[in-house]
């Protein structure tokens, strides 16, 4: 993150705990990407929420390129789902247009999510009935033109780690 961008962890109860970035600019959005790269692996399910073009694709597209996928990652928006070939498979969803959590069965969501590969679902709060425990949630809000305020939260080992490497970034402070 740059010199300005902040960090704070925040206890929510005895199991849980969220993190609040300040991402000032893409660049810091970019070290987040890679910071979370370096985190998931087989079976992580990333969820992405916040506003129309506050930067959900944006983030994927970083984590994907560190990810060592190749091409350029466009939002799913019209198909729902697309397959990148990475470290291992990447899922990228945008649920933005699904009627209902049923629909997500009928387009073989459960084998995405359960598969060996790395899911990440933007709009993922229109599902969250069905997302499995294990997860990390990221919320990105629009601060102004540049500027973001990211929270970080979830549970499992994937998490645990992402919390383990934001807390060690000396270029987060």
């Amino acid at each position: 993150m740059s010199s300005e961008g902040q960090i704070s962890i925040v206890k929510k109860d005895r199991i849980r705990m969220y993190m609040r970035i300040i991402a000032n600019n893409l660049k810091d959005t970019e070290r987040l990407g890679k910071i979370i790269a370096k985190c998931i692996g087989k079976g992580t399910v990333i969820c992405l929420d916040g506003e129309l073009g506050v930067g959900k694709t944006a983030l994927t597209k970083f984590i994907a390129k560190e990810f060592g996928v190749k091409g350029n990652i466009t939002s799913p928006t019209f198909t729902i789902i697309k397959e990148y070939a990475g470290k291992l498979p990447f899922y990228h969803m945008d649920v933005y247009r699904i009627d209902s959590e049923d629909d997500m069965y009928d387009l073989g969501y459960d084998e995405y999510i359960y598969s060996e590969g790395v899911t990440v679902i933007e709009w993922a709060d229109l599902i969250k009935g069905i997302l499995p425990e294990e997860r990390v949630n990221i919320e990105i809000k629009r601060i102004d033109d540049t500027k973001r305020e990211i929270n970080i939260e979830g549970k499992g080992l994937i998490f645990e780690k992402l919390v383990s490497e934001l807390s060690n970034e000396n270029t987060i402070n």
